[in-house]
C-alpha cells in the first residue's frame, strides 16, 4: 500500500521519502520526479535536506546517453594525475562503488547554482530522460548541457536491485513503476542538531508533518520483484 500511495505522489509532482537500511547508509532521501522539479522544489531540498541534490538516471537512458562512472573517468586520467590513483574510492563502508557520474548545467542557466538554475537543469533532464527513455534525443545532450555543472548526475545499476540496493536504484525503479520521468532528483536529509543523517525516526515524522510518503527500501524491492515475477 505505501508503495501504491507513493507511486501515486511521485504521477501528481510530489516528494517522496526513501530511506535504504540501516545495513547500508541508513539514510533517507527526499525524491521527486526530474521533469516536474520547480525552484520551490530545489529550495526545500536545500533548507529541508540540506544533503547533495542529484538526479538519478535510469540505466536504460543512461546506457543510450553513453554515460560514465566519474571512477571510469578517474582511472583513464590517472596515467597523467597521480593524484586520482591515490585518493581511489577503493574503501566505501557501505557498497562496492560509487554510482557517480559527471556533473552538469543546462546551457540556459547563469552560474548554474541558484534554485531556479537547478530546478531548469533538473527539469530538462527529466525531460530529455523521457525522450531517450522512448527512443529519441539521444544526440541532444551536448546541445542543451555542459559539464561540469551543479546537478551530479548518479547512474543507477544495470541491473537496478538485482545488483545494488542504493537511493539510486530505488529510485529510478519507483519512477519506472510509476510511469514517471526515468530521471529522478534526490537529496539527503541530514540533521543540524546531530551532524550526521537524519534518523528514521525523524524523517517519518517529517514525513507525516507534511503529509508525504515515507518508503523503506525492501517496500520497493518486494514491489519491484512481484512486478517481474507478474510480467
Amino acid at each position: 500500500m505505501s508503495v501504491e500511495k507513493a507511486i501515486e505522489k511521485l504521477q501528481s509532482g510530489e516528494f517522496v521519502l526513501i530511506h535504504d537500511s540501516s545495513e547500508r547508509e541508513d539514510e533517507t532521501d527526499m525524491v521527486i520526479a526530474a521533469e516536474n522539479v520547480r525552484p520551490i522544489h530545489v529550495a526545500q531540498m536545500r533548507q529541508d535536506a540540506g544533503g547533495l541534490i542529484c538526479v538519478a538516471v535510469h540505466p536504460k537512458v543512461a546506457n543510450e546517453l553513453n554515460l560514465p562512472y566519474m571512477s571510469r573517468i578517474y582511472e583513464a586520467a590517472a596515467e597523467n594525475y597521480e593524484i586520482l590513483n591515490s585518493a581511489e574510492a577503493d574503501d566505501l563502508p557501505y557498497d562496492e562503488r560509487s554510482a557517480f557520474s559527471i556533473s552538469v548545467n543546462h546551457r540556459d542557466t547563469f552560474t548554474g547554482i541558484t534554485d531556479a538554475d537547478r530546478a531548469l537543469t533538473i527539469k530538462k533532464l527529466g525531460e530529455l530522460s523521457t525522450e531517450v527513455f522512448n527512443g529519441s534525443g539521444v544526440g541532444d545532450f551536448g546541445k542543451k548541457f555542459r559539464t561540469p555543472g551543479h546537478i551530479p548526475l548518479l547512474r543507477a545499476d544495470d541491473d537496478l536491485l538485482e545488483s545494488r540496493e542504493g537511493h539510486t536504484e530505488f529510485s529510478v525503479v519507483l519512477a519506472e513503476m510509476a510511469g514517471v520521468s526515468p530521471a529522478v532528483a534526490v537529496c539527503e536529509m541530514m540533521d543540524s542538531e546531530t551532524k550526521r543523517a537524519l534518523n528514521e525516526e525523524k524523517a517519518e515524522e517529517y514525513a507525516e508533518e507534511k503529509s508525504l510518503v515515507f518508503l523503506e527500501g525492501d517496500e520497493i524491492l518486494e514491489a519491484y520483484r512481484n512486478n517481474r515475477r507478474s510480467d
